[in-house]
């Protein structure tokens, strides 16, 4: 059986997109990226891997889109929030699901063959990819990403995130429980334990050891997959995102 996609491509209820506003667009899914938009890019990189089947787009207007997706492309309309949203595709689509945004333009089909394929080696339920930061560093020097500081180093997300089996749902209630409080830090803290932010403070904090914690939290056996390309930790988030992703893919590939 194939693997199903969702591409989070809508936006928060009441909010615009401040580069979609600067652009004059919509969404920011449709920014052109070199004279294409981003989420064609992603669309096209999905396409290419052989494992996926379907693919569907979360976004609250579809109609946006025509043209610029391909026919057999579904869609979802969004729920109030990326972890509603992600329950609500589970729900239609099942498992396995990958799930990546619209804004990692510069998404490559062998970043998602790698991931998919360590996840399936990890054996988990869920697992989320990321990107560290000696690798970030060699292949996009000088950019800044949101590092996450533990003991075994520094990573940042790369937006692509698998959820392998039914139990992929405890840790989507758990995200819901954490993105509910995501403007309250020491709620957040609370929901995880105090071990862990005490361990986090003190830089003894591992990845195994976050991975375990969310394990006991949504019974369920959760990995963290660091991809060998720095760059999968770039999305558009930003003007200066934009214009790096821009040189980026004007460049001779670095690798």
């Amino acid at each position: 059986m194939g693997l199903n996609v969702l591409v989070l491509a809508g936006s928060r209820p009441g909010r615009i997109d401040p580069m979609a506003q600067a652009a004059g667009i919509s969404h920011k899914a449709l920014l052109p990226v070199c004279g294409i938009p981003m989420i064609q890019r992603v669309i096209r990189a999905l396409q290419s891997v052989e494992a996926i089947d379907r693919i569907s787009i979360c976004i609250e207007q579809p109609e946006v889109l025509a043209g610029i997706v391909p026919d057999t492309v579904t869609f979802i309309p969004p729920a109030p929030g990326p972890s509603a949203s992600v329950m609500k595709a589970l729900d239609l689509l099942g498992t396995p699901l990958l799930v990546t945004t619209a804004d990692h333009a510069l998404l490559k089909p062998e970043w998602i063959r790698s991931f998919i394929q360590a996840a399936q080696d990890s054996d988990c339920d869920v697992a989320a990819g990321i990107a560290m930061e000696d690798a970030i560093q060699r292949d996009v020097p000088g950019t800044k990403r949101t590092m996450i500081r533990l003991a075994d180093g520094a990573f940042s997300g790369c937006n692509m995130f698998l959820f392998r089996t039914p139990a992929a749902y405890g840790v989507i209630r758990l995200w819901q429980k954490l993105e509910a409080e995501r403007k309250h830090p020491l709620r957040m803290a609370r929901i995880l334990g105090p071990g862990i932010l005490l361990r986090f403070v003190l830089r003894r904090l591992t990845r195994a050891a976050v991975c375990r914690r969310i394990g006991q939290l949504s019974h369920a056996r959760v990995a963290m997959i660091p991809l060998p390309d720095g760059r999968a930790a770039v999305d558009v988030d930003k003007p200066a995102d934009l214009d790096l992703v821009v040189r980026l893919l004007s460049a001779a590939p670095a690798h």
